[in-house]
């Protein structure tokens, strides 16, 4: 097994199959740290993934389930995942969530031609940590189909929800209105326990971040109008 420095937390697993052992490079920590917590499923489990899923690879489920585990895990620690493509701009995460499909990370690549300086942090999967009372967007090695993620934490400015519009029109909703956003885009917990810490969690992050709803087309306006929507809100509150 190796160590991994990933959301701030020191995860220990076995980086088997091409796929898991590639994009885990970025993420190895240094020699002797401890981990916080371990991550240890049988090949047994992947196999038997593999012939629930015979559309997937061994190798595809392999890093699909310990990514799994480890979003499980997260909420232990202040921690969440959300279905999101998440960019930085200017020390800033701002993420986009959606029904697949719906072009969340279309929309994000859109930002990466409109404003200089932008980067992915995530493209699928970023994790959504609360360190010391601020709300960061965590850059992690399960990012979906693409390998466009980075390691590093950014405080998050925003949490966007897409839906295809003809016209650009970006509004703030409300805590009442996300909940039901955030819970079809996250992995929910089984018992109830879990689910309660998850829910408290994200009553926090209601409170902190700002969420709105984007409708949009492809155009490269869309990332301008999600951009000064979002900053008008911080100016306007």
């Amino acid at each position: 097994m190796e160590t991994f420095e990933i959301a701030n937390l020191y995860v220990r697993f076995d980086a088997r199959g091409e796929l898991l052992y590639t994009r885990t490079r970025p993420y190895l920590a240094k020699d002797g740290v401890e981990p916080d917590f371990t991550i240890d499923l049988p090949e047994e489990f992947f196999a038997h993934k593999h012939e629930q899923y015979p559309q997937l690879t061994l190798d595809e489920c392999r890093y699909m389930w310990v990514g799994e585990a480890f979003y499980a895990r997260l909420l232990r620690y202040d921690g969440m995942l959300l279905h999101a493509s998440c960019i930085e701009k200017d020390g800033k995460a701002y993420l986009f969530s959606a029904k697949s499909g719906t072009g969340k990370s279309t929309h994000t690549h859109l930002w990466l031609q409109a404003f200089e300086g932008c980067r992915i942090l995530n493209d699928d999967k970023p994790a959504l940590r609360m360190l010391d009372g601020t709300f960061y967007a965590c850059g992690t090695p399960f990012s979906g189909k693409t390998d466009e993620n980075i390691n590093v934490q950014v405080p998050v400015r925003a949490v966007v929800f897409i839906e295809r519009g003809a016209e650009n029109q970006i509004e703030r909703i409300s805590p009442s209105a996300a909940i039901p956003l955030f819970l079809s885009q996250t992995l929910r917990p089984p018992k109830k326990e879990a689910m309660e810490t998850m829910l408290t969690l994200l009553g926090k992050l209601l409170e902190a971040v700002p969420v709105f709803r984007l409708r949009c087309n492809m155009d490269l306006s869309a990332a301008k109008t999600a951009f000064a929507g979002i900053e008008a809100y911080y100016h306007n509150p």
